[in-house]
């Protein structure tokens, strides 16, 4: 069950999770990642969700580590680091989509925790730093490793190196993010998305989901015989019948979309 540090809406399959500390930026505190980890555990053993909408109330995403928190000894960097392991395996096993609406700053930890999510809709406000050199600690939670591989080597030695602001435009032109929308318009798009997600079969997205996932950990050669092996042995299990019968969905969405288009 969420506590009152995030909040959970479920509607038609989609899951809307909003962290929420806004007073604090929604810093994660010991409590906020331990009520976020509890939350995903408890949306992976639901199976009428599909999609999970990832967000913050106010006006940022997350502010990263809660440092008063820390600074009073409330917690400590080793603390943190394995409660973040808590939130990272939670949403490492959640089988399903997560769409991060960014709604505002995502600095440090919460940087970390935007980009463990499947796709990143922003808001036209949002903005991204890393300031682990300004804080005087290293990334744990996949950063150091996520950001090279989206935005490219030199271009993340930049920002983890310096500490400086990415905008939420600079994002979407270095393929950070999936698009920029205004603010008003963030969350009624990521619904929009989470339908489209929900609207297909939940196995092959789920099987999608692991077959990208893997994959990216491989290198090309590896990662293509591995989606081989797969799409052959899903193809054994597949009926005639069942392909004809998504294939009517398919023209039928076809044609909706051409005439909306038109």
């Amino acid at each position: 069950m969420a506590s009152s540090l995030v909040l959970i809406e479920k509607s038609e399959g989609i899951a809307t999770v909003t962290l929420n500390r806004p007073e604090a930026m929604n810093a994660l505190s010991s409590a906020l990642r331990h009520a976020l980890a509890d939350a995903f555990k408890a949306l992976q053993a639901d199976g009428n969700i599909r999609v999970v909408i990832l967000t913050g109330a106010g006006r940022a995403f997350c502010a990263g580590m809660d440092l008063k928190e820390a600074a009073a000894g409330a917690g400590d960097q080793v603390a943190f680091e394995e409660e973040g392991d808590i939130v990272q395996e939670a949403m490492t096993a959640f089988d399903r989509p997560i769409i991060g609406a960014i709604n505002g700053h995502a600095i440090t930890a919460g940087f970390e925790l935007a980009l463990s999510c499947d796709m990143l809709i922003v808001s036209s406000e949002a903005k991204f730093a890393d300031t682990h050199v300004r804080v005087g600690m290293l990334p744990g939670w996949g950063l150091s490793q996520r950001l090279p591989r989206l935005i490219g080597i030199t271009r993340a030695k930049e920002l983890s190196f310096t500490g400086n602001y990415l905008t939420a435009q600079q994002a979407e032109a270095w393929g950070m993010v999936n698009r920029v929308v205004p603010p008003e318009e963030l969350l009624p798009t990521c619904r929009k998305l989470a339908q489209d997600i929900a609207s297909c079969d939940p196995r092959v997205v789920k099987a999608y989901k692991r077959l990208i996932d893997k994959g990216f950990g491989m290198n090309f050669a590896d990662a293509m015989a591995h989606e081989s092996a797969i799409a052959l042995d899903w193809a054994r299990k597949i009926t005639a019948g069942a392909i004809a019968a998504r294939r009517e969905g398919v023209i039928e969405r076809g044609r909706k979309q051409d005439s909306s288009e038109g």
